[in-house]
């Protein structure tokens, strides 16, 4: 298995190296098939848990990421190899009654809701292949906004649940196989899910 380790704002010594080389053989153990894992490990000079680990692989063609911060990239590092070996124990054997439709709530008027925090990294929104697009302020104001646009065929509620679980991310953007409708299926508590379909309005009228 190929690792591939990029530093932003660190110089990554041989040592943690050799501790990345042992702590991944974990990977090869639960996912045989996996041939790289991207390995990004980030200082933050002004953040508390300033050091952060993510971890990328394709595993049967979806991608699967983990990541952790902590002040010691040590521990960072532990804590993003057992996430990812976590979710790819689960991609193994996948619960299929998890996306029955008994237990798929549609909400087109409500918010997705988070059960837990969201992890720190890459937007949620896009999950995989995203390219970014211009960032920078809306106007006048502080608010920074980041566009990203990204490739996405149609699939089904099934498959956007079980890539949502991959990346690890509280929801997940897709284009609905079924109705052919932008979507979010989103996390709520334990197994359960919601989605919302958006369904535009005859004509472009947009005011409400």
């Amino acid at each position: 298995m190929d690792i591939v380790v990029t530093g932003r704002h660190i110089q990554v010594s041989d040592r943690f190296r050799a501790h990345l080389d042992d702590r991944l053989a974990k990977v090869v153990q639960v996912a045989p098939k996996v041939a790289r894992v991207d390995v990004v490990v980030t200082h933050e000079r002004a953040a508390r848990a300033s050091e952060s680990v993510e971890l990328t692989c394709r595993h049967h063609g979806s991608v699967v990421r983990a990541e952790s911060a902590n002040e010691d990239k040590y521990v960072a590092l532990d804590q993003a190899v057992e996430r990812l070996v976590e979710r790819l124990r689960r991609a193994n054997g996948k619960r299929r009654s998890a996306v029955r439709s008994s237990r798929i709530e549609v909400a087109p008027h409500a918010a997705p809701h988070a059960s837990e925090p969201a992890q720190p990294g890459p937007d949620p929104a896009v999950a995989e292949g995203a390219a970014s697009g211009p960032f920078g302020a809306v106007g006048d104001s502080p608010i920074e906004v980041r566009e990203k646009v990204h490739p996405s065929d149609p699939m089904t509620l099934a498959e956007a649940v079980n890539r949502m679980e991959l990346v690890g991310h509280d929801f997940y953007l897709f284009n609905d196989l079924d109705t052919g409708r932008a979507s979010v299926v989103y996390r709520r508590r334990g197994w359960s899910y919601g989605v919302i379909h958006l369904d535009p309005m005859p004509g472009g009228d947009h005011t409400g």
